[in-house]
């Protein structure tokens, strides 16, 4: 008897120009940057509740149960690829770069492989990124959760084999500054005078109306880096919005808040603050963290 379907999110990460890394490396080297990359790849997607199925060449299949987990991966691809020094190249290439699809379906699970029309259709999302994208349908936006969903913009339609009608092909921001960009002119500029104060391992940055949004996060490239393993590499944003400040989860395992000995935990949502208080990226305070950043906030007189 056929395995019923199950309602999976299919991705395939593929490394763009690996002929060009062939040619450039040689045959040996090559091979082993491939493997190193695919090693982290697998890592990235593990850590986000996701399956390998199998490797193909160059190229990763993977699944997840949730479109937010396949959505935290893909960035996470993207970044870990980024900020390995093992995958990084000689100029003019830099680095390792990556093209990403998925796409959320019906999917056939049989052998330790799948199959289905949701597997076309990511394979073709992949087929349309180009180096360092991330691409997937609206069905797949649809069930995003709304901080995600803001990180997504419309790019094309296009057609799928096996499919009547054009698709709305969509991409999935992942580079911070172009986030921000899509959000100029949506969000009204911050008016006040407050400022929120972050304190982290000594250092402290201000949020205000001319500095306002910080990232959190494992990445090197955040604002503050918090070596905590639980934490995302982009875990948090705190924005400062029409004279207010509020902390926007965008992690796996959520964030939790110390308000004066009042814990308040946020995944995929986001949560004003209005009073002093302690982050804590993925680890509960019960659980004593060592990885904490405090907040207070600065009134104008």
């Amino acid at each position: 008897m056929a395995p019923d379907p199950a309602e999976l999110v299919i991705m395939f990460a593929d490394i763009s120009g690996s002929t060009h890394l062939y040619e450039l490396l040689g045959d040996s080297a090559a091979r082993a940057k491939v493997a190193d990359a695919i090693e982290l790849m697998s890592a990235v997607v593990e850590r986000n509740n996701g399956q390998v199925i199998k490797t193909i060449g160059d190229e990763i299949l993977c699944t997840f149960d949730t479109v937010s987990s396949a959505a935290t991966a893909a960035c996470e691809l993207h970044e870990a690829v980024q900020e390995d020094r093992r995958l990084r190249l000689a100029p003019p290439s830099g680095r390792m770069r990556l093209r990403i699809g998925f796409h959320c379906g019906p999917t056939l699970c049989d052998n330790g492989d799948v199959f289905g029309d949701a597997v076309n259709v990511a394979a073709r999302m992949t087929s349309l990124a180009k180096a360092d994208q991330i691409i997937t349908t609206r069905e797949t936006v649809n069930r995003m959760p709304r901080i995600l969903r803001a990180s997504t913009r419309c790019i094309d339609t296009a057609q799928v084999k096996g499919k009547k009608e054009l698709m709305e092909i969509y991409e999935l921001i992942w580079q911070q500054n172009e986030v921000t960009r899509m959000s100029t002119g949506v969000v009204a500029q911050p008016q006040g005078n407050d400022n929120l104060l972050l304190t982290y391992r000594g250092d402290t940055i201000k949020v205000d109306v001319m500095h306002s949004q910080v990232i959190l996060g494992r990445s090197s490239q955040a604002d503050f880096t918090v070596p905590e393993p639980l934490a995302s590499r982009h875990h948090v944003r705190i924005e400062c919005r029409r004279g207010r400040f509020f902390l926007i989860d965008q992690s796996t395992n959520g964030t939790y808040i110390d308000f004066n000995g009042r814990e308040t935990f946020v995944r995929r949502e986001e949560v004003p603050l209005a009073e002093g208080g302690r982050i804590s990226l993925g680890k509960s305070f019960r659980d004593q963290p060592h990885e904490v950043v405090s907040f207070t906030i600065e009134r104008s007189a």
